[in-house]
């Protein structure tokens, strides 16, 4: 499946985010961010704040049970712990994101890959995604206390009945992309360090392209607001939010 593709006039950034790099940016209201595997096996492990009230990030717990599911896809939005929504799943090509498989650090990095430090390999030492996030983490005033259950975009896991979880190798292929709408100011933070399931011995984390770009005008009849029951409630508490914005 193709992304739909974007009107050159509504695009206002686009980037590109290596293997095992950070990237940061408010996601104003109106605007949406596509991510794009570029070659294949990319993961994004992402964390939300409120930029006005950082104490105000993504839950995992509410997202997944407010909408009775444990993985992601279009349709789906993405809860704070106040009860409103922070982003909507508007496009998908993968079909399924994975919420539960944490994040990596040095040790695991270290354990799988080996030691590849900065004094030897430069720009191509191998970094984890704990590390990522508190280095990009820090740039916003946030740290260690900030590190709450993460996203993990183009990556699947799955339990099975008796609770053992599986990686599923080759899940996103190149071009898979996944639109992700602002219904409030949003601080994204996220890094491209290889998903803590992965297998295999060498470390070459995927390469990311963004979009940033302006949204559609959010219908009576949207997808992700009727997806479930409690986007809807979800979403009426984030247009209380919004009620005093300025607007022309």
């Amino acid at each position: 499946m193709i992304a739909t593709p974007v009107a050159e006039q509504r695009v206002v950034l686009r980037d590109t985010v290596p293997g095992g790099r950070y990237w940061s940016m408010v996601l104003k209201r109106g605007f949406t961010l596509r991510m794009i595997d570029r070659d294949g096996g990319a993961n994004v492990s992402m964390l939300l704040f409120n930029p006005a009230n950082p104490l105000e990030r993504y839950n995992m717990a509410d997202t997944l049970k407010g909408q009775h599911t444990s993985r992601l896809t279009r349709g789906n939005m993405l809860y704070s712990d106040m009860g409103r929504v922070m982003l909507s799943i508007v496009g998908d090509t993968v079909g399924w994101h994975d919420t539960i498989g944490g994040v990596t650090d040095a040790e695991m990095i270290r354990r799988q890959y080996g030691e590849a430090s900065y004094q030897e390999h430069h720009n191509a030492f191998f970094r984890d995604g704990r590390e990522l996030f508190l280095i990009e983490l820090g740039k916003w005033g946030l740290g260690k206390r900030d590190l709450v259950p993460n996203v993990n975009f183009f990556s699947k896991v799955y339990a099975d009945t008796d609770g053992r979880m599986t990686y599923v190798p080759d899940h996103s292929q190149a071009g898979d992309a996944v639109d992700l709408r602002a219904e409030m100011d949003t601080l994204v933070v996220f890094n491209t360090a290889p998903h803590p399931m992965a297998p295999g011995d060498h470390y070459a984390p995927g390469t990311v392209d963004l979009l940033v770009y302006r949204s559609e005008p959010v219908r009576d009849d949207d997808y992700c607001i009727h997806y479930r029951p409690e986007n809807a409630r979800a979403y009426a508490n984030t247009l209380i939010a919004n009620c005093q914005e300025y607007s022309t």
